[in-house]
This record gives structure tokens, sequence and C-alpha cells, in this order.
């Protein structure tokens, strides 16, 4: 499976040093082997939901990345859809908390001078807002793992947060000079689908791959791995 690695670059005075961080949407139990180079090249792995598939009888390529990608940087991960719908998933969940991965379940952590926290996929759509209130009023540059770019626009936009990233849409599918055809929870013609939205606020990936049962195939829509650059304002960090 051939992955773009796409970058990008965020300033701010907030951030204390240089960072640069793997994000890794939406894998969805698929061989990970071709990125743990770039992992290792990262200060750490952010993981906005979906690691596992629902769908899939095996889900070996999961309980493997969790052994071997922190072996490579820390890992900090968040709770998707699939992980709320996945038919193990009390134990699944007790795996990860075993295992050297940093689950961010409405959560969150100080990390080499950022706050990063995890907003958790909940069935209704409805996140849980006393977690944002409280995130948005910690000190540092705010990071949230937030996989559904829906509840980003309906939930997050206008908080006091630096960045959010998202995964779920897989880049609309179906991609016609530059707009996506189908994405969940935005149904056909969906407005947040890959890239930059809300003044640079949200980024969305169009994941690592399209999951085990994908309604559309991806046409124009390579899988990705993003690689952020966090620099303070000065460009070299403090």
């Amino acid at each position: 499976m051939k992955r773009q690695l796409t970058e990008y670059t965020f300033r701010s005075e907030k951030i204390e040093r240089p960072l640069r961080l793997a994000v890794a949407a939406d894998i969805h139990s698929s061989p990970f082997e071709d990125v743990l180079e770039e992992f290792a090249r990262c200060d750490a792995v952010l993981i906005p939901g979906d690691l596992v598939d629902r769908h899939r009888r095996n889900n070996e390529n999961a309980y493997r990345f969790l052994e071997a990608a922190p072996e490579c940087a820390p890992v900090f991960y968040s709770i998707g859809n699939h992980e709320r719908k996945f038919r193990d998933r009390a134990a699944y969940l007790e795996k990860v908390k075993a295992s050297k991965v940093t689950l961010l379940d409405n959560e969150s952590i100080s990390f080499m001078g950022i706050r990063i926290g995890g907003l958790s996929s909940v069935k209704e759509k409805q996140p849980d807002l006393a977690f944002l209130d409280r995130f948005e009023k910690e000190e540092g540059y705010r990071l949230l793992l937030c996989h559904h770019p829906e509840v980003y626009r309906d939930f997050v936009s206008g908080r006091d947060i630096d960045l959010t990233l998202a995964g779920h849409a897989h880049g609309g599918q179906i991609q016609i000079a530059g707009h996506g055809l189908y994405a969940p929870g935005q149904g056909l013609f969906p407005k947040l689908t890959h890239g930059l939205y809300d003044g640079g606020k949200l980024l969305v990936s169009r994941g690592m791959t399209n999951g085990a049962k994908p309604r559309i195939p991806r046409i124009g829509n390579p899988c990705e791995l993003i690689i952020l650059n966090l620099v303070n304002t000065s460009g070299s960090g403090k």
C-alpha cells in the first residue's frame, strides 16, 4: 500500500522547542511496517482514532502496532468510532492500557512543553464538553485529537484550542478537483475531508488506509502519513 507523506509546519510563541510529530489516523488494523522508520525520526506518534477495525475478524496488525510503535517514539492515542463499536472493546482497551501506548480517553497530558488531549468518540456525537472546558484552560500549546471532523465543527470550533487533528472522512473517498464525494458523518459532498480548515486550527488526515469494508473506493485520494513540525514563532524554538 503506497502512502503519501504530507508535511505541515505550525508556529506559535507557546511552543517551547521544535517538535516533529507523526499523525497516523485511520490505520484500521492494516500493515504499518513501512512507516516505522518515519516514526523513529519523530518525537511522538499521534493516533486520532481507528487503530482497530470492527469489521475485521483478525485485528493482529493493531495488536502488533501497540508493541512496535512505542519502540520508535512515544505514542498518544484517542478513541474513534471503531474503538467505540469494537466487539471486544473492554478487553482491547485493557491491552492498550497495559502497553506503552498512552490512551487519552477524554484526558490530556503534558509532553515536551505542549498539552495533548484526546476527545473520545461517542454514539450520539455529543462529546465530553466538561473535558473540553478543562482542556482549553490548560497552560501551553493545546493540541487535540478528535476523530470526527464534524464533531470539531459542532463542538470544538471557536474554543481556545490551538490545533485539532481529525480523521474519519478518509479524504472523501473520491477526489474531484480537490473535493471529496462522500464522508461518514457528513454524507455526500462533505466539507471537511483533508487538509487545513478554520484558519488552520483543524487538520484532517486522509487516513492511513481505507478500512476493511469501504463503501466507496479511493480515487485520486492517496492514503497518507502526516508529519507535523511545531516550532516557536521565531522558527527555531526557545
